[in-house]
C-alpha cells in the first residue's frame, strides 16, 4: 500500500508543478515549500497516507537523500563556467572552507554552554548543520553556465564544496559521542591524514573521470560517428563512477562527484573558447542531432549542454521525493519542533553563527556589502543536513542523535519556510 500511495502522490505532485510552474516563479514560494507542506499533509500530522519511521528507515534514506544530493552537486559543477585559476574561485573557498569552521565553532559553543549539551553531540549538531543546500538554493544559484554574478556565484560554489567539506566534521562529532559512550575509541593522528587524502584525492579523481569521459566522448563522435546515445547515460554514468571509485580509495564522494561536473564543464570550456556554451551549440537541427554531436567544433559544448539539462530535471525531481520525506518526518516530530531549544538554534544559526562567519571569512574580499549580507542571509539549509542527521543515526548512538533530531527538522523547516519566502523578492531586488 505505501509503495502505492508514494506512485500515486509523486505522480500527482510533479504533473502539477509542471502546470503551476510558471505561476510560482512569480510568488514569493519555494517549490520547496509546496513539496514540504504536502508531505506533512500527507503525514501522520494531517491525512496519514505517508509515515516514515526515521529510526528505523534511516538507511534508506540516507541512500536516496545521497542520490539527490549527488546529483546536485554534478548539476552545479558543470553550471560553474569558470577557469579553476580565476580569483572568483576564493570566494566559495572561503565560504566553504573558512565560513563554514567558523559556524562549527560558534553552533558548538553555543549547543555546550548555552543548551548543556556535551561536546559530542554539540559537534556533530553543528556539523550538521553547517554545509548549506545545493539541493534547494537554485533560487540563488548562477543562472546559466558562465554567471560570475559574485552573489550567485560565492553561493553557488559554498553548496558544491561544503557537502564534501562537512564531512570531517560529522566524523568527528560521531567519535567524540562513541568516546563519551565508550572511552576505549579514542581518536589518532590518523583521522587527519585521512581527512588530509580524503579532500585531494576526491577532487583529483573526480576531475580526472570527468575530463577523460567527455573528451573520449567528444573524440568518439568526432572521429567514428560513435557514441551517439543518450546524454542521460553518461551524466548517471560520470556520477556513479565518481562516486564508486571516491568510495573505493576512501575520498569523499560528495568531492568527487562535484569535481567530476567541474571537469567536463571546463574541458568544454577550453574547446569552445570565447564562445558561451550557447554560442558554442548554435542552432541545432532537431532532425538531424548526429551531425551536431559529431561537429568537432561543438561536439564537447553539445554534451555538455545536454548533460547538464538531463542533470536539472533529475535535480527537480530528487527535490520532490526528498521534500516529501522531510514534510512526512516532521509530521512525525511536530509536537517536538515548538520549543525553545529549536527556536534558540534557529535564532543562533540565521541571525549570528552565519552572518558572522560569512563577514569574517569575506573580509578584504570583492564583495559589496549588500552582496556580503545576502550570502549571509542565503545560507539554505536543507537536504544536506537532512543527509548528515540520516548518517548519524547509522554511524552513531541513537541515545546521542535522537535529542538532535527535532533540532535538525526544525531548522530545515524555517529555512525552507524563510528563505523561500524572501528569496524571491530579494533576488528581484538585487537584479534591480
Amino acid at each position: 500500500m505505501t509503495e502505492t500511495i508514494w506512485f500515486l502522490v509523486v505522480g500527482g505532485v510533479l504533473i502539477f508543478m509542471g502546470l503551476a510552474s510558471t505561476t510560482f516563479n512569480r510568488l514569493p514560494i519555494s517549490t520547496a515549500m509546496v513539496y514540504l507542506a504536502i508531505g506533512v499533509g500527507l503525514g501522520p500530522f494531517g491525512l496519514h497516507l505517508l509515515h516514515i519511521d526515521l529510526l528505523q528507515g534511516s538507511a534508506m534514506l540516507r541512500q536516496i537523500t545521497e542520490i539527490a544530493v549527488l546529483v546536485s552537486l554534478f548539476a552545479i559543477g558543470l553550471r560553474m563556467r569558470v577557469p579553476p585559476t580565476d580569483r572568483i574561485w576564493l570566494l566559495p573557498l572561503r565560504l566553504g572552507i573558512v565560513a563554514m569552521i567558523v559556524t562549527v565553532a560558534l553552533m558548538t559553543l553555543a549547543s555546550v554552554f548555552l543548551l548543556h549539551m556535551s561536546w559530542g553531540p554539540a559537534l556533530l549538531l553543528a556539523a550538521m548543520l553547517a554545509p548549506t543546500d545545493p539541493v534547494l538554493a537554485h533560487d540563488v544559484q548562477v543562472e546559466a553556465p558562465g554567471d560570475v554574478d559574485l552573489l550567485r556565484f560565492s553561493l553557488t560554489g559554498e553548496g558544491g564544496l561544503n557537502d564534501g567539506i562537512a564531512l570531517p566534521f560529522a566524523l568527528l562529532g560521531i567519535a567524540v559521542c562513541n568516546y563519551e559512550a565508550s572511552p576505549t575509541q579514542a581518536l589518532t593522528w590518523h583521522f587527519a591524514l585521512g581527512v588530509t587524502w580524503g579532500v585531494g584525492g576526491a577532487v583529483a579523481t573526480g576531475w580526472l573521470l570527468g575530463d577523460i569521459a567527455v573528451r573520449l566522448i567528444a573524440w568518439l563522435r568526432t572521429r567514428y560517428s560513435l557514441a551517439l546515445g543518450p546524454e542521460g547515460f553518461y551524466a548517471l554514468g560520470l556520477i556513479a563512477l565518481a562516486y564508486g571509485f571516491a568510495e573505493l580509495i576512501h575520498t569523499y564522494a560528495f568531492l568527487a562527484v562535484f569535481a567530476a561536473g567541474l571537469a567536463m564543464r571546463r574541458v568544454e570550456q577550453l574547446s569552445s573558447g570565447d564562445k558561451s556554451a550557447s554560442e558554442a551549440v548554435g542552432t541545432v537541427d532537431v532532425g538531424d542531432i548526429g551531425s551536431t554531436a559529431a561537429d568537432p567544433n561543438r561536439a564537447h559544448a553539445f554534451v555538455a549542454q545536454r548533460v547538464l539539462g538531463f542533470t536539472v530535471e533529475l535535480e527537480r525531481i530528487a527535490e520532490v521525493v526528498v521534500m516529501l520525506m522531510v514534510g512526512s518526518v516532521l509530521a512525525s516530530f511536530w509536537h517536538e519542533l515548538f520549543t525553545w531549544r529549536v527556536a534558540f538554534v534557529v535564532a543562533v544559526l540565521f541571525l549570528i553563527a552565519r552572518p558572522l562567519s560569512v563577514q569574517a571569512s569575506l573580509l578584504g574580499s570583492a564583495t559589496t556589502r549588500p552582496q556580503r549580507w545576502l550570502i549571509s542571509w542565503f545560507g539554505i539549509r536543507g537536504v544536506g543536513s537532512f543527509y548528515y542527521l540520516l548518517y548519524a543515526l547509522e554511524n552513531a548512538s541513537h541515545a546521542a542523535v535522537r535529542p538532535l533530531i527535532p533540532l535538525i527538522l526544525g531548522v530545515i523547516a524555517a529555512s525552507v519556510i524563510l528563505h523561500g519566502i524572501t528569496s524571491t523578492p530579494l533576488m528581484n531586488r538585487y537584479r534591480r
